[in-house]
């Protein structure tokens, strides 16, 4: 059995990793742990079966505090690189035995987070380089802890909203209502939670904050854009659900077109019947297209990544970390509980939500990958080795799946630089310390020669199994699918989320090549809630977050309250991992 192992390196080459991952110079806080130290947890995360969540933290560092009446608490950074995630471990003193709370930095580029003494009792310190928050949310009856631990909210603020404690919730109608109500009246306009730590509390801290971007002519970055490399051009009489600019006589196939209020996005059509000949025709590389899918409608969404920030989350349920049901032989060890040695994130919780921080910012979300069960290979070489090969994934620098070589990965660091790619030994090696979030899923549908460059089709592109593409519940492997891919034009990077009404892998990766892509990978399937995707239009003097689908059917998705429409993903936790697109500040 093989494992992406990081190499082991001496204490000084480790010391030249802490440097470079090394950010900003803020004031104290919990910092990276000594080269040994690291050294030492690398080692148990590179082992066959890690076998806990902290175990698959190898940059994690903690401090420990008892104050004079016996309290102990913990407080443990998951990534001091990003400073988003930590775990609090209060017991002892009036509280018994230990309990675990999942909390997070609401903003980490501006608070450096430590324990420190206040007096003869532990305390939480929130630093910058001119402020300083304490707060010791344990403390007394009824505590701040257990009545945010009470809220049926993912997101219950702490510490003057300056921290989140991660609740456990199902996203039934209660919760989605209580949100509701949270959202209207702390976040997103009035005198919210957002508002008050930019304006007022922590007004100084937010002074780093980077200058926006120029905005470039809408009319320029379609020129860039360009068309794609079809056949014919015809103009089609169906749209995404999002208004358009220039599009009031319908959309030519393959051209790009501006949407409305929604600076660096841009919208597109067409179908695979439509592409040129001489990329349907190149042979050896894709499966026939059949009618049906020649003939089916293909929508597109590119990003702008000058003027966007991606990041990525878990659902409360998918995917989950456990075993899938499909790995066989030496691919699986029944004697452990998982692939890493957990089926469970715990004590992590997983939201299902956008951060609340986040939302004034928010421009898009979409949905991820399969849920762990189908994450894993059932058919092929890669089901029987490095464990079925199960898509990692990592949120916030917490690696919750570790990730495999041979899989599409996106990933960002964190610098919020952007990419995607097939994840290889050597990329587990250089890149692991400075992730900030990834999501594997399955292989590639186009990448790059490697010795012309030229973006081509995955090599398990036609195989069903070998390339575990799935289908629909009739084992048809033509279905409603989306994809990602990636394309740079002179140094500027386009995300492009891609809805299939229909389609195979290898129309998938003809389409991908029509637009010019330079890499490209599956996302999930088979419904409209599966591969749902919604645009947040900026609209001067709203009440309320509106959302623009990208077909009708998704709206349907979205939950009615007393209070209106409430947004997947921005306004109530759900069950499935999404990215989202936050704009740049």
């Amino acid at each position: 059995m093989t494992f992406p192992r990081f190499r082991a390196q001496t204490a000084a080459a480790l010391s030249t990793l802490l440097v470079a991952m090394t950010g900003p110079v803020h004031a104290t806080g919990l910092d990276l742990p000594e080269a040994d130290r690291i050294a030492a947890q690398l080692a148990v995360y590179n082992s066959e079966t890690p076998g806990s969540i902290f175990a698959l933290q190898p940059f994690r560092n903690d401090i420990s505090l008892t104050g004079a009446d016996g309290l102990e608490v913990t407080l443990t950074s998951m990534n001091p690189g990003v400073n988003a995630w930590f775990i609090l471990r209060v017991a002892g003193g009036d509280h018994g035995r230990a309990r675990f709370y999942h909390l997070e930095n609401a903003n980490p580029d501006a608070w450096q987070v430590s324990l420190v003494m206040d007096g003869d009792a532990p305390a939480i310190r929130l630093e910058s380089a001119d402020n300083t928050l304490d707060c010791a949310p344990w403390h007394g009856r009824n505590s701040e802890l257990e009545t945010a631990g009470a809220e049926p909210l993912p997101y219950a603020p702490l510490c003057d909203g300056a921290m989140y404690l991660r609740n456990r919730v199902t996203g039934n109608r209660t919760s989605r209502e209580a949100i509701a109500e949270f959202l209207r009246d702390n976040v997103i306009f009035g005198d919210s939670i957002v508002n008050l730590i930019k304006g007022t509390l922590f007004q100084d801290a937010y002074l780093e904050s980077s200058q926006e971007a120029d905005t470039e002519d809408a009319g320029a970055v379609v020129a860039a854009l360009g068309q794609a490399n079809l056949g014919r051009f015809p103009v089609m009489r169906a749209a995404p659900g999002f208004d358009l600019v220039g599009a009031e006589g319908g959309m030519e196939a393959g051209s790009w077109y501006a949407v409305e209020d929604a600076p660096g996005i841009y919208a597109s059509m067409m179908q695979p019947g439509m592409i040129s000949d001489e990329i349907l025709n190149r042979s050896g590389e894709t499966n026939w297209l059949d009618g049906v899918e020649r003939g089916a409608n293909v929508y597109l969404v590119a990003f702008d990544m000058r003027d966007f920030e991606i990041g990525y989350e878990l659902g409360t349920a998918h995917p989950a970390v456990g075993w899938s049901s499909r790995p066989h032989g030496a691919g699986r060890d029944w004697s452990t509980p998982g692939p890493d040695g957990i089926d469970s994130p715990s004590p992590l919780v997983m939201t299902g939500m956008l951060s609340p921080a986040l939302t004034d910012r928010v421009a898009a979300t979409f949905t991820g990958g399969y849920k762990r069960d189908h994450g894993a290979f059932r058919y092929g070489d890669m089901a029987t080795f490095n464990h079925g090969h199960h898509y990692g994934f990592m949120v916030n620098g917490a690696v919750l799946s570790r990730l495999w070589p041979g899989l599409s990965t996106i990933y960002v660091t964190h610098d919020g630089t952007f990419g995607m790619t097939t994840w290889t030994e050597a990329l587990n090696e250089e890149m692991l310390p400075h992730l900030r979030f990834a999501r594997q899923n399955g292989v590639p549908l186009i990448a790059p020669e490697p010795e012309t460059g030229e973006s081509v089709p995955g090599d398990r592109v036609t195989q069903w199994g070998a390339g575990n593409w799935s289908g629909s519940a009739e084992a048809q492997l033509r279905t409603l699918r989306a994809g990602s891919c990636l394309r740079e034009i002179d140094g500027r990077q386009f995300l492009i989320y891609a809805y299939f009404s229909t389609a195979t892998p290898s129309a998938m990766a003809r389409t991908f090549q029509a637009y010019h892509c330079d890499y490209a990978m599956l996302l999930d399937m088979n419904s409209q809630e599966h591969t749902y995707m919604a645009l947040y239009p900026q609209i001067a003097d709203g009440d309320w977050i509106e959302a623009e689908h990208l077909v009708p059917g998704m709206a349907s998705i979205d939950q009615q309250s007393r209070a209106g429409v409430i947004p997947r993903f921005v306004g109530y936790a759900d069950n499935r991992d999404f990215f989202y697109l936050l704009r740049r500040e």
